[in-house]
C-alpha cells in the first residue's frame, strides 16, 4: 500500500477509455464502500447512499438510462442508444455516489451535499491505494430526472457522481496544477 501521502501528492484520474478488467474484488468493493462512507458527516445523516453497478448490473443500468432517453428524445438515434446502453460497461465497476441531502432542523443542506462529494474523492482516494484507476464524472444521467428515477433515486436525491474503477492500462503524465499563490489567500 503507498504512503498516504505520496498517494495524495500523486492520485490522478484515469482516463475512462483506459479502464479494464480485472476490476476490485468483492472484499475490495467492500472496503471501498467502507472507505467511502468514512467522510465528515455533520449529525451523522449519512446523506448518501450507493449504487454499485458491476458485472450485468452495468447493462441493466444502461438499458434503463437509454429507455430514460428515449422516453425524453423519441428520435433519438439508434447510434446514440447503443451507445447509452454501453455507459456503464466502460469500467468493471461502477459506483453512483447518490445525494440525499434534505432541509434539516441543523445541518445545511449544503454540508450534506458536500459529505456526499467527500464520499467520491474518498472513493477515487481509495481506488488509488488499492492499485486501480478510476474517474469521477457526472454526465447526462446525473442532471435528468427521467433518467436519475430509472436508476432508482428518488425525487429528491442527485447523483454527485459516477466513479468508474478499473485496472488502468495507461499510466497518465501529471497535469499541471494550479500555483499556490494564485489558489490561496492568507488573512
Amino acid at each position: 500500500m503507498p504512503d498516504a501521502l505520496d498517494l495524495l501528492l500523486t492520485r490522478r484520474s484515469s482516463r475512462i477509455i483506459d479502464l479494464a478488467e480485472p476490476g476490485p474484488s468483492e472484499e475490495q468493493r467492500r472496503l471501498l464502500l467502507t472507505i467511502a462512507a468514512r467522510v465528515p458527516d455533520h449529525g451523522k445523516l449519512a446523506p448518501w447512499r450507493f449504487i454499485v453497478m458491476e458485472g450485468e448490473g452495468r447493462a441493466r443500468a444502461g438499458a434503463a438510462t437509454a429507455a430514460a432517453l428515449q422516453a425524453a428524445d423519441p428520435e433519438a438515434s439508434e447510434k446514440r442508444l447503443a451507445e447509452e446502453r454501453g455507459r456503464f460497461l466502460r469500467a468493471p465497476l461502477v459506483v453512483a455516489v447518490v445525494s440525499k441531502a434534505a432541509p434539516h432542523v441543523k445541518i445545511p443542506e449544503w454540508e450534506q451535499v458536500l459529505s456526499a462529494a467527500a464520499c467520491c474523492e474518498n472513493l477515487l482516494i481509495g481506488a488509488a491505494a488499492l492499485g486501480f484507476g478510476a474517474t469521477w464524472i457526472t454526465e447526462w444521467p446525473a442532471y435528468d430526472a427521467g433518467a436519475r428515477a430509472a436508476l432508482g433515486l428518488a425525487g429528491h436525491e442527485r447523483i454527485a457522481g459516477f466513479v468508474y474503477i478499473g485496472t488502468a492500462t495507461q499510466k497518465l503524465e501529471d497535469r499541471p496544477r494550479p500555483d499556490l499563490a494564485e489558489v490561496v489567500t492568507v488573512f
